[in-house]
């Protein structure tokens, strides 16, 4: 019992740190309030940088930042995760996926 309340309290903060995955009502409730750009402009973005076909994308609210996360597939058939900020369109990180 000891040893999983230790556990517990050493994995606490690694929760706190972690981003806050946001629906599609309030994604949309920010795009009308100016708070973050639209997704289609940032699906753009990242099929001009790679050209080939989107997947998906999620938006989380990341250390009080708006982050999207898209992956798209390139017409290499390589997968790519690109991260932008939601507000700034700033490409933050691009990762290929393996």
């Amino acid at each position: 019992m000891r040893c999983a309340l230790l556990g517990a309290l050493f994995c606490w903060p690694a929760f706190t740190y972690a981003g806050r995955d946001i629906g599609q009502d309030e994604a949309l409730r920010l795009v009308e309030q100016g708070t973050i750009e639209s997704l289609n402009v940032l699906i753009a973005d990242a099929l001009e940088r790679f050209p080939g076909r989107f997947l998906q994308a999620e938006l989380e609210l990341d250390d009080g930042r708006y982050i999207y996360e898209i992956e798209i597939v390139t017409q290499e058939r390589r997968v790519m995760e690109l991260e932008y900020d939601a507000a700034t369109r700033e490409l933050l990180d691009v990762d290929e996926d393996d």
